[in-house]
């Protein structure tokens, strides 16, 4: 019964740890104060005084334009690394091509940004791309770190599915690039989400990687608030922190929601497909036996 209230206590103790902070930070949105510290009542003006400031919320759309982008071309890699690895066992380099699929996870962000501002110089010398530092570079930089998360979730999915579905697919003459559109991506959809968010959230929110490989016109919203925060936290980065978590916590409730939707939808196609074979392989023998009496 101790360990039981202490294992409680704990989990209450980490929840609070992460998610006070959030409340207080949207709570402080709301603070009419213009002394974050300093509560001087409810107002909604910093809100309203997004709309006036033009580069904050430019940084904010073109995080989310890059966390986009970088979702979907993250998804698309990561995948394609992870059927490499749990799918093609045999080939030279696997053990290599598997270090270096990994090799972000582990790498620290100075290192993985430095190389690539003098990947970037160096190709600009070379072949005259890219001639200025910008969105494209910062969606490069942002999907080779992305990619390998996506590529371990992903993996571990790829393992636990069932061969014999494909197998029988392929058995019944469909050629394996469709197995793989039609019976593989929708069975591994779930950690696709998954990785798919995890990228988002990733790119989102980093801010080493972008200060390496970002130009002119091209500040991120982390490097925003962070050179905002120097100079003392503003009541505008709250109410934008605050949108951000609203809009976050949106899509991750609708993906939930759709993701169990889908999962309750395929589980009962597997039901009916089995009651079906088994009511087929009862009624088989009772005709035969009044085939048989007749």
């Amino acid at each position: 019964m101790n360990r039981f209230g202490f294992s409680r206590l704990m989990l209450v103790f980490g929840l609070t740890f992460i998610y006070l902070p959030m409340l207080i930070l949207v709570i402080y949105s709301f603070n009419a104060s213009k002394l974050v510290t300093v509560w001087g009542g409810w107002s909604v003006k910093w809100y309203a005084g997004l709309l006036d400031n033009s580069q904050l919320m430019g940084s904010v759309v073109r995080s989310l334009e890059i966390a986009c982008y970088t979702a979907i071309a993250a998804v698309a890699l990561g995948t394609l690394a992870a059927f490499v690895l749990t799918r093609v066992t045999r080939f030279k380099g696997r053990t290599l091509f598997g270090g270096l699929v990994t090799a972000p996870l582990v790498m620290p962000e100075v290192i993985t940004g430095l190389s690539l501002l003098l990947l970037f110089v160096a190709m600009a010398q070379m072949i005259g791309w890219p001639q200025e530092r910008g969105i494209v570079t910062i969606w490069i930089a942002h999907t080779t770190f992305c990619a390998a998360y996506v590529a371990v979730v992903v993996s571990a999915r790829l393992r636990e599915l069932d061969l014999s579905i494909e197998e029988a697919a392929m058995d019944l003459g469909a050629r394996p690039l469709k197995v793989f559109f039609l019976i593989t991506i929708p069975m591994i959809a779930p950690s696709l989400a998954a990785g798919g968010m995890m990228s988002f959230a990733l790119s989102l929110d980093d801010l080493v990687l972008a200060s390496f490989v970002s130009g002119p016109g091209s500040t991120t919203l982390p490097m925003e608030v962070f050179s905002a925060v120097r100079l003392g936290v503003k009541p505008e980065i709250n109410a934008v922190a605050s949108l951000i978590l609203l809009a976050v916590s949106i899509v991750t409730f609708m993906v939930w929601y759709f993701s169990r939707k889908a999962e309750a939808n395929r589980k009962r196609a597997i039901q009916d497909a089995m009651d079906q074979t088994a009511s087929e392989s009862w009624q088989q023998p009772n005709k035969q036996m009044v085939e048989a009496t007749a």
